[in-house]
């Protein structure tokens, strides 16, 4: 048995092509189907490492008495979060406005010419908990199509017009962002367990960089604080794989214990320039040695052969969520043998009742024991879970996500000096080019030699920022060359010219009802933050005005969407601090071109450097290669290194 997917590459729809649902992919075909036989669609959106879409799938995708209602009844459409953001953003903005919330599997009832009207999330194969059981569901809407429709045409009217009608004005309300998203997080955080608020705890590893962007700035004990204990917690609790090292999406308590245990390739790189910034600004080896080790997790476990990084890790084996990190003190008894066995099981909380519904999470949150040398046993225990079940690997590579990791890697290196992550970076960017590119125009994703035919303003914004850092990596102009054509780009087929701020699709290609700006900060930041960003470094790297008053405007119509909750805009006042306050500025005066490989090694973590020829602005010292720093306006005698 298989359906319309099965000559699809999304791994997320490859899992659903053998469903007795007769499954489309998002295509005309599925949408004419409907319209000529009279039918609604049912449109399910959620991703291949998603717990909850396993457990839809299983409880009511599988069903042949479930498949059946929905064969006679609907026309039914999958869809691969990662590979459409811009279907995904859309109905979960009509998810949240029926809901009050959101989240995947996403589950949308619309008409043939997409316009929603109703929406939900995970339903269960019978009612329970106060949600209907998804039969029950299917049935209902089905007789509401054929006996009622127009009142469910009218609530499609109504949603529609809602969302249309839900624009924010482009005045600043206020200019104390950054002060008011500081007193939130003093506000809500967790000084025990590290984190902000209470359960599910997640990474948002831009909102440590705020904090230590601002405790830098304003050498503020507070910020740093806040950004430090949490970061420590993290790499403490069972959030981090002990094992085999790199981190969970989230936790699912206030201690960073048990997470769920899905890696996603975007936490683990946003995490990597966290950790590294933490030890560029205290110097403290557990921090390096975090990003390090989520580093080799990276290398080891989600690098294709090609160069390319993998998606995410599921949290499921064997049909059980988590099953493959945890252990019980017998099989670390078996593995290690009794006297090695205990003494580990002493340091990671490994005890005869659980951590963790009876099993154990390997974590150190009872321990201050960090640096315990455990290598040999940390090896037999990583190759005997591998053994014993397997995981799930969604092995899509996507452009926004592997830029993401691009930049984490080429930071990575200006504070370890380990080649290997510099030129991991260059190999991803290499593969990109290769592959995810046709001169200027991106692509989303690609698989198996095939890639998407979209491209979404994340794509451009995190690839610039990606070639932003390989240059301050590697010194070597051409990267900031690309980064200013892909600019170009992006404001060619993504920016507002008469409202400002840049749109998630090609404004003149959004094939839906609406077409979002971005700005707030979820799990990772969205394309509009990464923007300004983006000008405000290209600005101070290249002196180039255009890019000042790109910065500008940008940052203003920021400001205007950031005034109800700065502490959810983070990207956007790491942007806005660096534009106010910027890094130091290094012009190297380089004596003969032998001596660049010499000197990017000494590239600060976080600095503007510009590499030239003696000229008579910029004169040699001594004959030899010289060093030009400025900051806050004033400029320093020059130096030789």
């Amino acid at each position: 048995m298989s359906n319309q997917l099965k000559n699809t590459s999304s791994p997320y729809l490859l899992q659903h092509a053998e469903n007795p649902v007769n499954w489309y992919p998002w295509c005309e075909e599925a949408f004419n189907k409907a319209k000529s036989e009279d039918k609604p669609i049912f449109l399910s959106i959620g991703y291949s490492t998603c717990h909850w879409c396993h457990v839809m799938a299983h409880e009511s995708f599988e069903n042949e008495k479930t498949a059946e209602i929905l064969n006679k009844y609907f026309v039914s459409i999958k869809v691969d979060r990662e590979e459409r953001p811009d279907i995904d953003s859309v109905y979960m903005s009509v998810c949240q406005a029926f809901t009050g919330n959101g989240g995947w599997p996403m589950s949308i009832f619309m008409t043939w010419d997409k316009k929603p009207f109703f929406a939900g999330t995970y339903f269960p194969p019978n009612s329970r908990y106060g949600m209907p059981g998804f039969p029950d569901l299917l049935t209902v809407i089905a007789n509401q199509w054929s006996s009622n429709r127009e009142e469910l045409l009218q609530s499609a009217k109504q949603i529609i017009e809602h969302l249309k009608n839900t624009k924010s004005d482009n005045i600043a309300k206020n200019e104390n962002h950054v002060y008011e998203a500081l007193q939130i997080f003093l506000k809500s955080f967790d000084a025990v367990n590290g984190g902000f608020g209470s359960a599910p705890k997640f990474p948002t590893p831009h909102n440590l960089l705020f904090l230590m962007l601002y405790a830098k700035n304003n050498q503020d004990s507070d910020a740093l604080k806040m950004a430090e204990k949490t970061l420590l917690q993290m790499r403490k609790g069972g959030i981090f794989d002990h094992i085999g090292w790199g981190f969970s999406r989230y936790s699912t308590d206030k201690y960073f214990l048990a997470p769920h245990f899905e890696k996603m390739l975007y936490d683990n790189a946003l995490l990597i320039i966290a950790y590294s910034a933490a030890y560029s600004l205290t110097n403290k080896e557990i921090y390096l040695d975090t990003a390090k080790k989520t580093a080799e997790y990276i290398l080891r476990e989600m690098t294709s052969v090609n160069g390319g990084f993998y998606s995410a890790q599921d949290a499921d084996s064997d049909g059980v969520e988590g099953k493959y990190y945890i252990f019980t003190l017998d099989e670390i008894l078996h593995v290690l043998g009794a006297e090695n066995g205990k003494r580990f099981a002493g340091i990671f909380d490994i005890t005869e009742n659980g951590n963790f519904e009876c099993v154990n999470i390997p974590n150190l949150l009872k321990s201050n024991d960090l640096n315990a040398d455990f290598d040999d046993e940390l090896k037999r225990l990583y190759d005997y879970r591998k053994e014993r079940t397997k995981l799930h690997l969604d092995d899509k590579i996507l452009l926004s996500w592997n830029a993401m990791m691009i930049a984490a890697l080429s930071m990575l290196y200006r504070v370890s000096h380990n080649e290997k992550y510099l030129n991991t970076a260059v190999n991803a960017q290499k593969f990109i080019e290769e592959n995810l590119c046709n001169d200027t125009q991106l692509s989303t994703s690609w698989r198996d030699g095939k890639c998407s035919e979209n491209s979404f303003l994340d794509d451009y914004a995190y690839y610039i920022a990606a070639l932003i850092e390989l240059y301050n990596s590697t010194l070597d102009s051409s990267y900031l060359e690309k980064a200013e054509r892909f600019c170009d780009e992006a404001i060619g087929h993504f920016f507002d010219k008469k409202n400002g701020g840049f749109y998630l699709s090609e404004s003149e290609n959004a094939e839906l009802f609406l077409n979002p700006k971005e700005v707030y900060d979820g799990a990772i930041p969205s394309g509009n933050p990464v923007m300004a960003y983006n000008f405000v470094r290209l600005y101070q790297l290249m002196e180039n005005e255009k890019y000042r008053e790109l910065a500008e405007k940008q940052l203003a119509f920021l400001s205007s969407q950031a005034s109800d909750y700065p502490a959810g805009h983070c990207m956007f006042l790491v942007a806005k601090m660096l534009h106010e306050n910027p890094p130091e500025h290094i012009t190297i005066v380089l004596k003969n071109n032998s001596e660049l490989e010499r000197i990017k090694s000494k590239t600060p973590f976080f600095a503007n450097v510009s590499v030239m020829r003696d000229n008579e602005k910029y004169p040699f010292l001594n004959g030899e290669t010289t060093y030009y720093v400025c900051k806050d306006h004033v400029c320093f005698p020059p130096r030789n290194i």
